[in-house]
């Protein structure tokens, strides 16, 4: 399970900075982006090409990559990724929901309810009874 929700959470964020690049044509700015002139632009007034870079380079598809190779990484390494991050990306991704109800949020929510169901199944085969005491003799 927690290989699959980082594999989601990965393609997520990768469709959605390469879709941005390429279905929503950001990438014709690039020039734009590296020559200085977005320094100056205004956030509440934004250019074209201002708008493509947020839409597409700073937006949330490359931290949401690395976070979906952080859980793979660490899941490669028999390591459980700790539930804080399935707990803040759900949270994000739900507020995401209600802000933009018709956007592909439900894979991203897929991705952290099998990431939080892996970590959970886990921590019971790491301690399958936490409260038994061993040392005591019947």
């Amino acid at each position: 399970m927690i290989k699959w929700a980082g594999w989601l959470i990965t393609l997520f964020g990768a469709a959605h900075t390469l879709g941005a690049l390429t279905v929503e044509k950001a990438a014709r700015h690039t020039g734009t982006w590296f020559s200085g002139r977005l320094w100056g632009d205004d956030l509440a007034a934004m250019s074209p090409a201002n708008s493509a870079y947020w839409l597409s380079l700073a937006s949330f598809g490359v931290p949401l990559i690395v976070v979906g190779l952080i859980v793979l990484w660490l899941d490669r390494r028999g390591i459980t990724p700790p539930p804080f991050i399935a707990w803040t990306l759900g949270i994000w991704t739900v507020v995401g929901a209600v802000v933009l109800l018709f956007t592909p949020w439900p894979i991203l929510l897929l991705a952290n309810v099998l990431l939080l169901i892996g970590a959970r199944r886990a921590a019971r085969h790491d301690n399958p009874a936490p409260h038994a005491d061993i040392t005591r003799t019947p």
